[in-house]
């Protein structure tokens, strides 16, 4: 895996966030998209890192409602 510098990348707050600090937050990165909790602050804050593919996939299951409980 290939360092990145996250500190320059587009970080995009979900719509469905809140202001009681449950934020996710996502950017794209050639062909991953990296997920964040924005809560958590500083150079080494961990980030889950999915091929674009799969985070696609798992938006059209959240939308379609196929994930609700």
């Amino acid at each position: 895996m290939t360092p990145r510098d996250l500190s320059t990348m587009r970080w995009v707050k979900s719509s469905r966030s809140s202001n009681n600090g449950a934020c996710v937050e996502v950017a794209e990165h050639a062909a991953e998209v990296l997920v964040r909790d924005s809560k958590i602050t500083g150079h080494d804050y961990p980030t889950l890192s999915l091929p674009a593919a799969a985070w696609t996939s798992f938006l059209t299951e959240v939308r379609t409602g196929r994930l609700d409980s």
